[in-house]
């Protein structure tokens, strides 16, 4: 238990949702009796007060959301992934169909941006997007849980509020890209993409691809697995690593587009063709990937409903009502990067 009691601890006690917390508090007939008690007792318990002027202050809508893009871990000069970026557009409309303004900014890892949004009454609420180790931005999700603000975000896990986060089926996306890698006719595998605690989405996609290979009755320890974070470069360099091992792979599962295209770029250097000798899947079906040489087969993740559902579930959090959706499925993209002989 953190050292200053939230209504969030309350609920998790109580076993019900932090906005029935906050009318029991305010003695809201909308809780029946025995519930409204339950509440109580625990916040008493608890030690818990009523922040006042943080209640006024919530109580006061701006018909704003915030928008927070994360800077990613790069030197490379556009900062921000282009997944982002489409996603970026659908969140717009869909607050301009809400009749929300959006408020967009484009922080460091390393800024107070935790403590500045909502109760400084810019926005009703806060959207976070962006890539990095999941552990730098921890600790900051945790304040934000203390200081009950309205938020929700992408990808990342809010530990003990899974509402908190929309997310793809990541793990579905990866065991559905290499059923395609295996249906193709491909023997020897490799994924390029980090997969550790700090980056939870691509350990998922690497886990379902690991999925796909077992039930097909490979032996995982002869599929190698380099580290790379969401970029080009990174995705060039792990694929020189590769090469330099002398293991054999005739296709090659990237946890993202950027990473792909950086494989390609690396194969086509060393005059690699691709899917001839290597094939090559991405992962997110951002808008260039359509556009690359060749055009890259990858797993679809829907900007348009996830900005949608972003929008939705952060106005349902404001407006005290249950979110019943935080996970959108992944669906394969077949082009030419792996080859056709299905």
């Amino acid at each position: 238990m953190k050292d200053k009691a939230t209504s969030f601890d309350i609920a998790y006690m109580a076993g019900v949702s932090q906005s029935t917390v906050s009318r029991a508090l305010r003695n809201s007939p909308q809780v029946n009796k025995e519930t409204r008690e339950k509440v109580q007792a625990i916040a008493r318990q608890l030690n818990y007060k009523v922040d006042k002027n943080a209640s006024n202050l919530r109580n006061q809508r701006s018909s704003t959301l915030a928008l927070l893009l994360f800077e990613d871990p790069t030197t490379e000069q556009s900062l921000i992934n282009p997944f982002f970026l489409s996603m970026l557009g659908s969140i717009t409309r869909a607050c301009a169909k809400r009749g929300q303004d959006l408020l967009v900014s484009f922080q460091q890892l390393s800024d107070d941006w935790h403590a500045d949004y909502e109760d400084s009454n810019k926005a009703d609420g806060i959207i976070l997007l962006g890539y990095g180790d999941y552990k730098d931005y921890e600790e900051k999700l945790e304040k934000l849980l203390a200081q009950e603000t309205h938020f929700v975000c992408w990808g990342a896990d809010v530990h003990g509020h899974p509402e908190f986060t929309l997310r793809s089926n990541n793990r579905l996306g990866g065991r559905i890209a290499g059923e395609h890698l295996l249906a193709t006719g491909h023997k020897a595998f490799a994924f390029v993409g980090n997969a550790s605690a700090g980056s939870p989405e691509f350990s998922e996609r690497y886990l379902g691809f690991v999925d796909a290979l077992v039930d097909a009755g490979m032996d995982i320890s002869q599929v190698p697995q380099y580290d790379a974070n969401f970029t080009e470069s990174a995705g060039d360099h792990a694929t020189e690593q590769l090469l330099a091992s002398g293991q054999q792979v005739d296709a090659i599962f990237c946890a993202s587009d950027l990473i792909a295209i950086g494989v390609m770029r690396c194969l086509k250097r060393r005059n690699l063709r691709v899917p001839e000798d290597i094939a090559v899947m991405g992962f997110d079906d951002i808008p260039v990937a359509s556009f690359s040489s060749p055009p890259l087969t990858t797993i679809q993740q829907d900007t348009t409903q996830a900005g949608e559902l972003l929008v939705n579930n952060l106005l349902q959090l404001i407006n005290d009502q249950p979110i019943t959706v935080n996970q959108i499925e992944p669906k394969l993209i077949i082009r030419k990067s792996c080859g056709h002989n299905l």
